[in-house]
């Protein structure tokens, strides 16, 4: 009998401005929703959609380092983002025009492939607050020892 698991990231990203000083946040969790870990990158100057789909790339790379690969091919990964763009893109709802959302599609789309299988779930922002809080932490932290003044 395989052993099989389920795992459940939250993402997110944002730019402070579209393109801006941007970051993004991932948390992880085991299959019940206990957080395994947490993480925020600054990730420079990038569009918010970009910064959504890195956060997703980010969470699937990660999650794969974390269980290694022989479990991510057992695992199946239940995403959520607030990222209505993302999600649909992701699901096939919505096509995917410009080149570079293209280019962060189709690595995300490969890294699918490391894990049994991954889903994607659209969630309002107040079931996201965590991963949210991980990007706006990471952001004021960026800008404030880099002396950049914060634009809301």
């Amino acid at each position: 009998m395989s052993e099989h698991s389920a795992f459940i990231t939250y993402t997110d990203g944002g730019a402070r401005g579209n393109p801006g000083p941007a970051a993004l946040g991932v948390v992880i969790c085991d299959g019940r929703g206990n957080v395994l870990k947490k993480y925020g990158e600054y990730l420079g100057e990038v569009t918010n959609n970009e910064a959504e789909y890195r956060a997703a790339i980010f969470a699937l790379k990660k999650l794969k380092a974390l269980i290694g690969k022989e479990k991510a091919k057992k695992s199946d990964v239940h995403m959520r983002a607030d990222s209505e763009l993302l999600v649909k893109q992701m699901t096939g709802r919505y096509k995917i025009e410009h080149p570079t959302t293209q280019k962060f599609f189709l690595q995300l789309w490969n890294l699918k492939l490391d894990f049994k299988s991954v889903s994607f779930e659209a969630v309002p922002r107040e079931q996201n607050k965590v991963a949210d809080a991980m990007v706006n932490e990471t952001l004021d932290d960026a800008l404030t020892n880099k002396g950049f003044q914060t634009i809301l």
